[in-house]
């Protein structure tokens, strides 16, 4: 089985192992292969207990990255739960809404619906980053990098600085100063990175690490970076098999920098020409509003690029120039998609309720169920459809975003008697 880098426009090929991130025409590099194994294959590995099948993303290795075992540089990753509870617009969403509010207004009648959720956040390092990360990481080692470098809201610059740590390469990140939340940014530290704190934005950050990668002869991993993709695809490939290669009706990915959504977009292509499911489900990619250069793009039928300021409490997909634009373009079109975004408040409540199932994920992960509930209200999604929603992070990524809204009667400080206790009860 043979694999190539090819640019997604004018269809040049390149030789997988050399070392370049876009094509001479300016576009963007895909991995491509010849062929494809039988999904039978993966799931006999679900018995395995070799370390290299207990990951998620290397237990499809001949599908992600041609390369010898000994060379993969592995925690593992992957092998993240699915969960199935219960969502929707009802009596639980008004109890959220005026839980601590004197309104008396009667709950809404109860119109719950079953859900689906992947959580990636359970991977090493809390995102799911790490998929990606083990591969770009593989590749960096095979082509003798000796350092490796990234732009990042903080789960790239952790994923990456813990691989690196692993891999034994020198790891230099590029964030944009104070806006990077501090329990990503503890870890990125803590595993051994350097940071550069950026005066600007994300993308800022971004241009400034590309130039620094050509000038400096460091190796870029963020998801301009094709084999990050071939990572972040097993996300897909993973539900899939969950669900014993059933397809779902949707996925539903928050959409930053748009790496997952063009991962997604791959794995479903290859997944169905393959034979391994019966039909395509739809992607739903969910953005902020105040983070939505996809979604206006996709509003004015992807007639032009748009480029933004972007501002939200989820910092994560706090991104106004997505490198991954027109891969993103491509896995909406070839899946049927769709664009929505969400307001602050509306994923911040849908992140208490995905808290309150015991689940927990960051902000940026609570778009998808946002996401979905206004697409079941304007009849989008239907009643009937399977869908799943891929959370990206742990609910500890950003405890900062958890603590500036916690209702106040979560928090009650008293008096160390009974009396006060059985008061601030009642």
């Amino acid at each position: 089985m043979s694999e190539w880098l090819q640019c997604i426009g004018c269809e040049r090929r390149f030789d997988a192992s050399e070392i370049r991130y876009t094509c001479e025409c300016g576009e963007l590099l895909s991995v491509e292969r010849d062929s494809m194994p039988d999904r039978n294959l993966f799931d006999a590995r679900l018995a395995s207990r070799k370390t290299i099948d207990k990951s998620g993303v290397w237990r499809f290795r001949e599908a992600v990255l041609n390369v010898d075992e000994s060379e993969i540089v592995t925690h593992p990753e992957g092998s993240t739960r699915l969960y199935l509870r219960e969502s929707g617009v009802g009596s639980r969403e008004s109890e959220l809404t005026h839980a601590s509010s004197s309104d008396a207004r009667p709950p809404t009648p109860d119109t719950r619906f079953p859900i689906f959720f992947k959580h990636e956040g359970e991977n090493p390092t809390g995102s799911f980053k790490d998929r990606g990360m083990t591969v770009a990481m593989t590749q960096a080692k095979r082509l003798g990098a000796r350092a490796v470098a990234c732009a990042s809201t903080g789960n790239t610059s952790a994923s990456l600085a813990a691989y690196a740590a692993q891999a034994g390469l020198r790891a230099i990140v590029f964030i944009p100063a104070g806006k990077v939340a501090t329990g990503k940014l503890a870890q990125t530290l803590a595993y051994g990175a350097t940071a550069l704190h950026i005066r600007g934005d994300f993308d800022a950050a971004m241009k400034l690490v590309r130039e620094a990668s050509d000038r400096l002869g460091i190796y870029l991993v963020n998801s301009i970076n094709p084999f990050r993709i071939e990572g972040q695809k097993t996300i897909v490939w993973e539900l899939l098999q969950d669900l014993e290669w059933n397809a779902p009706d949707w996925i539903v990915v928050p959409a930053g920098n748009l790496g997952n959504t063009s991962a997604f977009g791959k794995a479903l292509r290859e997944a169905f020409d393959a034979g391994w499911i019966a039909k395509m489900p739809r992607l739903a990619s969910i953005q902020a509003t105040g983070a939505n250069p996809f979604y206006r793009s996709y509003a004015d039928a992807f007639a032009q690029r748009h480029r933004i300021a972007a501002e939200t409490i989820a910092s994560a997909i706090r991104i106004g120039d997505p490198v991954s634009h027109h891969k993103a373009v491509a896995a909406i079109q070839q899946t049927n998609g769709i664009v929505e975004q969400v307001t602050d408040d509306e994923l911040m409540l849908a992140k208490r309720e995905i808290d309150e199932m015991g689940i927990g994920c960051e902000p940026a992960s609570a778009t998808t169920l946002a996401g979905v509930k206004k697409l079941r209200a304007s009849g989008v999604m239907r009643e009937g459809e399977r869908i799943v929603c891929v959370l990206t992070g742990h609910l500890l990524k950003d405890t900062d975003a958890i603590m500036r809204n916690v209702p106040p009667e979560r928090m009650i400080e008293i008096d160390a008697t009974m009396d006060a206790v059985e008061s601030a009860l009642a």
